[in-house]
């Protein structure tokens, strides 16, 4: 017959920090993918001046 050793306090701690690291990295790893979303829809979406018709009243209002 087989002698189960059991579990001492150690190896629970040991597991249990191993455990807790690769929560944290697979967190990790999906908050990446995220934000790599995040910036591919930014950069689809215009940026920089833009004609609008309050800024051609503006315009038209420093006129002299």
């Amino acid at each position: 017959m087989k002698t189960i050793k059991p579990t001492n306090r150690r190896n629970f701690l040991l597991a249990a920090g191993l455990g807790g690291a690769g929560v944290a990295a697979a967190a990790v790893a999906t908050r990446g993918v995220q934000a790599r979303e995040k910036l591919a829809e930014a950069a689809k979406q215009p940026s920089g001046y833009r004609s609008t018709e309050h800024i051609e009243k503006y315009y038209k209002t420093t006129k002299v």
